[in-house]
């Protein structure tokens, strides 16, 4: 098993992007092909954020899907603390005809564990 993703994780590519993927993906500024939701609550973001991510609160989302300027095949990559909340986000997204919807496996916990131990786990 890769260490791309948490341990144990039952890791659905339909579903999930891994940490490291969504990590290249958004270190590219000029990939219009890409997005990086963070669906944290404010509160959240306070103790840790990945520059350059849009902040869309889990409740907030259904009513600003709109806002969202982007291809049905673009990747959206959801973040949220474990990846668990962004499983469900992004199953929703799907629902709505966004088909790269992908929840960011392990969340930012994981994204602190493997790109960038300067952001704070909690």
């Amino acid at each position: 098993m890769s260490d791309a993703n948490p341990p144990s994780w039952p890791f659905n590519p339909a579903l999930e992007i891994s940490v490291p993927t969504a990590a290249s993906l958004h270190k590219d500024p000029g990939d219009t092909d890409f997005l990086l939701i963070d669906i944290r609550e404010a509160h959240e973001l306070e103790i840790s954020s990945i520059d350059g991510a849009v902040h869309i609160p889990m409740g907030e989302v259904a009513t600003r899907i709109n806002e969202f300027d982007v291809d049905e095949d673009t990747t959206i990559a959801v973040l949220c603390r474990t990846g668990r909340r962004s499983l469900d986000v992004a199953l929703y997204l799907q629902e709505q005809g966004l088909d790269g919807a992908r929840s960011v496996a392990g969340g930012i916990n994981w994204w602190s564990l493997k790109i960038d131990p300067t952001i704070e786990r909690y």
